[in-house]
């Protein structure tokens, strides 16, 4: 990828998805959202609700990476505690902000629900920091410095990248081309590493399959820069013809 390209990571949050009681499908949006926007995802944590580790890791990606989205841990009980958390990763202070409080209020007493001390826990956003709507439910996430802090409900976890990513500033879209080989890694090791070699402005990634019992390998090739890619596939079906046994 281009040195000046914009980096970003994921802090996933949550003691469920760890325990295994909930399947985590943010990853893989976040990744295909941001890979269209020209923001690769370099890594990606998962870590329980525990206040330390979220403010030691939002302080270590924060400062690796260009941004870095959480999600989980938002919400109106006592556990979720990311909010207050990233506030201390940047010794910010936090508390119910008005504007926030508004849009709560309005989405509750439009569904004849009260506004209790619980629900008005999910208007607490950190001094200075820019809220990101959500139009599923209402409760605000937030962007502090590079940090961008959503929910965990997946539903709700797209909506919100919807409305952050106009307001972050992409790179060229990642392209990516794929081939077919029905051979064995081993077999087609050697030339891929000489070819990566060539273009070492693109990346190149092998996964190997079994298909009615014959191995094969989808090779992909992921750049920025479209007569490159076609350069280098051009080089690798020259190398491996899709025909080839």
């Amino acid at each position: 990828m281009p040195a000046d390209a914009p980096t970003a990571a994921m802090l996933v949050i949550g003691d469920e998805i760890l325990s295994g009681r909930t399947r985590d499908s943010n990853m893989h949006h976040l990744a295909c959202a941001l890979t269209a926007h020209g923001v690769p995802l370099a890594e990606v944590r998962v870590i329980g609700d525990t206040r330390a580790a979220i403010i030691d890791t939002v302080r270590e990606l924060a400062g690796r990476y260009d941004h870095l989205f959480t999600s989980g841990g938002i919400g109106p009980t006592h556990d979720d505690i990311t909010a207050e958390a990233v506030a201390a990763a940047f010794d910010t202070p936090i508390g119910v902000r008005e504007d926030a409080r508004a849009i709560l209020a309005a989405h509750y007493e439009a569904r004849g629900t009260e506004l209790n001390a619980a629900r008005l826990r999910m208007a607490r956003i950190p001094d200075g920091a820019t809220l990101i709507d959500n139009p599923v439910s209402a409760a605000p996430g937030f962007s502090l410095r590079n940090v961008h802090v959503m929910a965990g409900v997946p539903a709700v976890f797209e909506a919100m990248v919807a409305s952050v990513l106009p307001r972050i500033t992409g790179g060229a879209p990642l392209l990516s081309q794929q081939l077919t080989v029905h051979r064995g890694e081993g077999d087609i090791a050697g030339p891929l590493s000489d070819l990566s070699e060539d273009f070492a402005d693109l990346s190149f990634g092998s996964y190997p399959f079994i298909r009615n019992g014959a191995f094969g390998v989808s090779i992909v090739v992921r750049g920025r820069d479209g007569a490159r890619l076609d350069a280098a596939m051009s080089r690798l079906i020259g190398l491996f013809p899709p025909d080839a046994p």
